[in-house]
């Protein structure tokens, strides 16, 4: 089923659009901007005055290429053969170093002429499908190749918008240096930093979880660890969203400021993360053998203390949410693959005299992000039945049972947004320089000392030292209940 877009918010549909993906040979544009940029050309979002440069260093023609990122269109899509077919005809692949003016000048006075053939203004849209350590000089390369450089029709260029990935820097020192050699390239309303996650009685839990190792990528991975990876942008950006005052307005006029404004101001109330307030773990292989090891993997050092698994507690210190503590949790090699936000109410008054010798579990209110979003409340009900027993049930709301849509994937969104000019869902620099003032000092104490991290076994819940850093700052972990769609409560919590 496509979806008619909305023409109020929609207006660079009767222009061309060139879209060119740096990176374009790479795992990250194969397996989410092309098959996030096909879910928009189907659904109308894109039409067919668009053109998809790919461009990387890998040597490859056209056809190549398109049979290369096909599978990952057609895995999981609802997308017909025809739809595919139409898509593949709006994309080209060309060759060329990131550090070369001349390369990306060669293509764009190829893409310039096929901007000519189209009527009315041209748009241009550049996906930074890269590691941080390339953004600056394939940034110099197109802003001397197209920006700096005036041609007879200047007249006709509409918008140019800049999408940049994750991490931004390792620390606060290397943010600012990446922050300041980008601002000179760019103005900061030109780039969108991309991040698909975006009362005192109570406690506040965002956990990510993985069910896999690093399948290989250890290499990329054990430079960065699991609180640059994961932590400090995602998850924070999930804190933020969560405990930000109300905006003044989330749509319309000054949208972007107003949200983004308010996510600084939380940001700036946390205190820098102390080493007494984190546990850090490093899986060990699977029990069976049928997993190995993180330091077992073949591009990760023997004597590696890189973290994959943390919990960090964060205290907001402003008026709303002074004492409440709030807990992240990320991790690989675990249980299950999950990411959600947790709100655990405080024991109801006196419900352990009410039902003598029973456990009364706390109230929580769940928001789950993947897989399969829903948003249910965990409350105690009587049993059914004639026993006076409180059993945990819930008041559910899945998205996928609830709504007949399409859930697109958050890049779909994400994407659509950049070319709707609409900025509140991208990270702003000085978000990222108050996340990082939150971590850095953290993430150099582990680093200069280090820390060697607990070990857990592959398919585990994580060191028992978080549930007992967890259950320090007042959260309650019981293992009697487990959320399933369409089943019944009362089986055991993962």
């Amino acid at each position: 089923m496509s979806i008619n877009p909305e023409p109020q918010y929609c207006d660079y549909l009767p222009d061309a659009l060139t879209i060119f993906v740096v990176g374009a040979s790479g795992d990250l544009a194969k397996k989410k901007t092309y098959p996030s940029l096909f879910d928009l050309h189907r659904n109308g979002f894109l039409t067919d005055r668009t053109t998809i440069c790919g461009y990387a260093r890998s040597k490859m023609e056209d056809d190549e290429f398109k049979d290369q990122i096909k599978p990952f269109l057609k895995d999981g899509k609802n997308g017909t053969d025809e739809q595919i077919d139409q898509f593949l005809n709006l994309c080209i692949y060309r060759r060329g170093n990131y550090d070369s003016t001349e390369d990306v000048l060669s293509v764009f006075d190829e893409l310039k002429e096929k901007e000519k053939s189209f009527d009315g203004k041209s748009n241009r849209l550049f996906y930074f499908a890269i590691p941080p350590t390339v953004f600056v000089p394939i940034g110099k390369s197109i802003k001397e190749a197209v920006f700096d450089r005036s041609s007879d029709d200047d007249d006709k260029v509409g918008w140019s918008r800049l999408i940049v990935e994750k991490p931004f820097g390792k620390d606060l020192e290397s943010f600012q240096e990446l922050n300041s050699d980008m601002g000179s390239l760019y103005a900061e309303d030109r780039i969108y930093r991309i991040d698909h996650y975006l009362g005192k009685e109570m406690s506040v839990t965002i956990t990510f979880k993985e069910d896999f190792g690093t399948k290989g990528r250890g290499g990329y991975f054990d430079s960065y660890g699991i609180i640059r990876d994961v932590i400090q942008n995602h998850l924070l950006q999930v804190l933020s969203l969560v405990a930000m005052e109300p905006p003044v307005r989330v749509t319309g006029d000054g949208a972007e400021k107003y949200v983004r404004d308010e996510k600084v101001k939380v940001l700036n109330s946390i205190e820098p993360v102390t080493l007494e307030d984190c546990v850090l773990g490093q899986y060990m292989a699977a029990p069976d053998g049928s997993e190995p090891a993180y330091t077992e993997d073949d591009t990760v050092p023997d004597d590696s203390v890189t973290p994959t698994f943390a919990t960090v507690v964060l205290w907001i210190k402003n008026p709303r949410w002074d004492g409440v503590p709030f807990i992240i949790k990320a991790g690989k090699a675990l249980n299950e693959r999950k990411a959600e936000v947790r709100v655990q109410f405080k024991s109801a008054p006196g419900a352990p005299g009410m039902f003598a010798g029973q456990t009364i579990s706390e109230n929580e209110l769940v928001m789950r992000l993947n897989p399969d979003e829903a948003v249910y409340v965990k409350t105690n009900v009587k049993s059914p039945g004639l026993a006076t027993k409180p059993i945990v049930s819930e008041l559910d709301l899945s998205y996928k049972e609830r709504y007949d849509v399409e859930i697109f994937d958050a890049y779909t969104r994400l994407i659509l947004e950049v070319i709707r000019g609409r900025q509140s869902t991208f990270v702003r620099d000085d978000e990222l320089e108050a996340s990082w003032k939150i971590f850095t000092p953290l993430l150099h104490k582990i680093d200069q000392d280090r820390i060697k991290p607990i070990a857990y076994e592959f398919g585990s819940r994580g060191p028992p030292e978080s549930d007992k850093l967890t259950e320090r700052v007042g959260f309650t972990y019981r293992g009697n209940y487990e959320w399933t769609k369409g089943q019944h409560p009362g089986e055991q919590e993962i």
